[in-house]
Order: C-alpha cells, then sequence, then structure tokens
C-alpha cells in the first residue's frame, strides 16, 4: 500500500523549510537573520512542547531527531508533552546549563492556546525564555503556533516576539502541516512525515 503524500505545494515547502533548517544550522548566514555561523561541535537544543517531543511518531523519528541527521550537528531534543509555557519557563535554565547550546529552536505555547490560557502570558513567558537564551550568547529560532481557530495562521504574538527581539521566525511551517492530514497523527500532532 502507497504511503499518502503531501500535496504538491506542500512539498515544495517543506523541503524549502527543511533545506533552509539545514543551512541555517550550519552556517546560519542569510541577510535577515541575526544568527552566527555555527562551530562543528555546536549544539542545537530543541526546546517545546509534545511536538517537540515527537508525539505521534517513533522516538527516533521525532523532529530533533530528524534535524540532526540533516545537519550532522548534535541536537538535544528537550520537548515535554502537555507543557505549558509558565513550565517551560522554569525548566529552561537548568536544560541551558546541561546542553550549552549555541543556537534554540522554541517550539512552545500551544498547550497554553488549547486551554485558552491569555495571550499576554504566554507572550510574556515566551519573552523570558528568549531573553534568558539570548543572555548567554545563544540564538533563538522561533516557531510560530498556530491560534485555535480552523485552517488558522501562527498566534500574532510569536511575529511580535520575533520583531521583539530580532530573531529568525518561521510563522507558517506548523500551521501548514497542521492543515496537511497525511502528515499528522491526531489532530495536534504530527506522524514521521510531518516531523520530517
Amino acid at each position: 500500500m502507497n504511503k499518502p503524500q503531501p500535496a504538491p505545494k506542500l512539498k515544495r515547502r517543506l523541503l524549502r523549510v527543511s533545506f533552509g533548517i539545514a543551512l541555517l544550522a550550519l552556517s546560519a548566514c542569510g541577510a535577515d537573520t541575526s544568527l552566527r555561523p555555527l562551530a562543528a561541535d555546536a549544539v542545537i537544543l530543541a526546546f517545546g512542547d509534545s511536538l517537540t517531543a515527537g508525539v505521534g511518531a517513533p522516538p527516533d523519528r521525532s523532529y530533533p531527531v530528524v534535524l540532526s541527521e540533516i545537519t550532522g550537528r548534535r541536537v538535544v531534543g528537550a520537548g515535554v508533552s502537555g507543557e505549558v509555557t509558565r513550565d517551560g519557563l522554569a525548566r529552561l535554565s537548568s536544560v541551558l546549563d546541561a546542553s550549552q547550546p549555541a543556537l534554540m529552536i522554541l517550539l512552545e505555547g500551544g498547550n497554553d492556546i488549547l486551554r485558552n490560557r491569555q495571550q499576554a502570558e504566554i507572550k510574556s513567558n515566551l519573552a523570558a525564555m528568549v531573553s534568558m537564551a539570548q543572555s548567554r550568547g545563544i540564538d533563538v529560532v522561533l516557531l510560530g503556533v498556530p491560534e485555535k481557530k480552523l485552517f488558522s495562521d501562527a498566534a500574532p504574538l510569536y511575529a511580535e516576539l520575533a520583531e521583539q527581539f530580532g530573531l529568525v521566525y518561521e510563522e507558517d511551517l506548523l500551521a501548514g502541516l497542521i492543515r496537511s492530514p497525511s502528515l499528522k497523527s491526531d489532530a495536534v500532532h504530527l506522524n514521521a512525515a510531518g516531523y520530517r
């Protein structure tokens, strides 16, 4: 039986984003980014909730594992299923201490949005996470999480944070993946193909 394939437009976008993230991790040299080139032994921290943990796919198919394969870099997967931003903020310092990353990919806030937490609270917690990383000289890539609406785009607070902190920001990736049933394991999580 053939495995369902993403729509051609989404498939092209996924390939561009995968290549873009790999390129950022390898060289980090885009004109519109504030990322510095990564050393050969640099660590990338993937920090977030169940989407970072890889819920819906085998453990060896989470996006941090796939990103490590693509880039040849050590990628520390620090995703906690069900986590809200308040709890992510509380654990981030110890994760940064343990992993000593040069780059953090932040994908957090989905559980807050699903639980109807105040946007100001989510934004404040994410801002504190970004500030903590940047104060340690760690570059941050922010991934936008869709609002709790059918076929939604990323919540506006993510673009606001990206502008405030001068972050590399991917607004459409997660929303596009969630709109493609063949890339999902349930209503909110991806499958192995989606994480890739």
